[in-house]
């Protein structure tokens, strides 16, 4: 745990709680603090003690925000990069850096890896996925590109909760398995609500011409799991304990093929 007491003299915070893992960054630009403010509003916290920080330097040139991100352990600390960012942070006291360029998109892939990667040590993982709750139970619906993950998301019923269209949270918590809403917007730009519920089932998707839910045998599940899961760095130990999580993940929560023509009726069948 960080106490807020550490932050550097003069400096702006914010705490962003995504996941139930609380992540406080520390800058000096007072139009980006408001900026990283108004973008992540729905996911702010009062807390004043947070479970990771990162210090946000802004570089003066602006970068192009696409290419490769390139993540690697450099003498115990995760490093990750990309054309427009360049990320440190030490997963034992849990601080690091990140030097970007002035936009919110940099820091919000870096969230992305961040989260990932300290997932991994819990059980959990990110995951290509819609997800949502209704009746209290939620449902995540995987797919890569193109697979329905938007489309799925539009037709959400009114009573449903959106949690993300784009990248799923799954956390391990007392031995279940949690879908939390993430601000991690896909093509329907629109941010999921700040909840969470249990997972009652996963979804792979598919499109098609008519409804219907079809069983899908472990080994296809857990492989079609593992190749959703959102994760850059190549660490060997750590992705021994990613398909660790995602088979006990397999073994616990109903995967099942998800057909659908987009139409509203498709949510009838999701209970």
């Amino acid at each position: 745990m960080t106490e807020s007491s550490i932050v550097s003299a003069n400096a702006l915070e914010i705490v962003i709680d995504i996941g139930h893992l609380p992540i406080q960054l520390r800058m000096h630009d007072a139009a980006f603090h408001e900026l990283l403010s108004n973008r992540y509003a729905g996911f702010l916290s009062s807390n004043s003690i947070a479970e990771a920080v990162l210090d946000i330097d802004l570089a003066l040139d602006p970068k192009i925000t696409d290419g490769d991100v390139e993540v690697h352990i450099d003498n115990g600390h995760w490093v990750f990069q990309r054309a427009d960012f360049a990320a440190e942070f030490d997963p034992t006291t849990r601080v690091g850096r990140i030097r970007q360029s002035r936009n919110p998109y940099s820091i919000d892939t870096a969230l992305r890896i961040l989260h990932g990667l300290l997932l991994v040590r819990e059980g959990g993982f990110l995951l290509h996925a819609a997800s949502a709750i209704r009746n209290g139970k939620a449902f995540l619906f995987s797919g890569l590109s193109g697979a329905g993950k938007t489309t799925i998301s539009s037709l959400i019923p009114a009573h449903a909760t959106l949690l993300t269209d784009e990248i799923s949270y799954v956390r391990r918590e007392d031995g279940r398995y949690i879908a939390c809403g993430t601000p991690f917007a896909g093509e329907l730009a629109r941010l999921g609500s700040n909840a969470s519920a249990p997972v009652e089932a996963a979804f792979l998707l598919a499109k098609g011409p008519a409804n219907r839910i079809d069983p899908v045998d472990v080994a296809e599940a857990t492989q079609r799991i593992l190749r959703n899961i959102l994760f850059f760095a190549e660490d060997p130990a750590m992705v021994k304990t990613l398909f660790d999580s995602a088979c006990t993940f397999v073994e616990q929560v109903p995967v099942r093929r998800l057909t659908f023509y987009p139409d509203l009726r498709v949510w009838d069948m999701i209970q």
